[in-house]
């Protein structure tokens, strides 16, 4: 069996989007409760490989092609990073490593709760 990547969820969510199907939608062609579909699309849940077959059934794909697409997610948002850290001049080498280091350990705790960006944009600094 293979693990599931951090970003299965995610990419779950967006192929039912995708589908235009609704959460409500989706949950009753799976046959998965709509909470515990809820909570694997926002990483809480890690879904056995009976529930990917299922949801990949319904997205009409196959589970393999789901982990595969959301690993490839994974690896080049990593490659991004790495690339960034790699070219700015003022840090170590030690302190890139330490640097991919936590965001390996950020992306495998899963997404945040609540969205930091849309936290970050109403927060322009202004009193309010």
């Amino acid at each position: 069996m293979r693990r599931p990547s951090p970003r299965l969820g995610e990419m779950i969510r967006r192929q039912r989007e995708l589908h235009r199907l609704t959460l409500r939608q989706f949950a009753a062609m799976t046959g998965i409760s709509n909470p515990y579909l809820s909570q694997i699309e926002r990483g809480l849940r890690t879904p056995s490989a009976e529930v990917v077959d299922a949801i990949a059934r319904c997205l009409k794909t196959s589970a393999h092609d789901l982990y595969d697409e959301a690993e490839s997610d994974s690896d080049e948002g990593r490659a991004r990073v790495e690339a960034v850290l790699d070219g700015d001049p003022a840090l170590s080498p030690r302190q890139r490593r330490l640097l991919i280091d936590i965001y390996d350990a950020l992306v495998a705790a899963g997404p945040a709760h609540g969205s930091a960006r849309s936290r970050d944009r109403s927060d322009d600094g202004s009193a309010g």
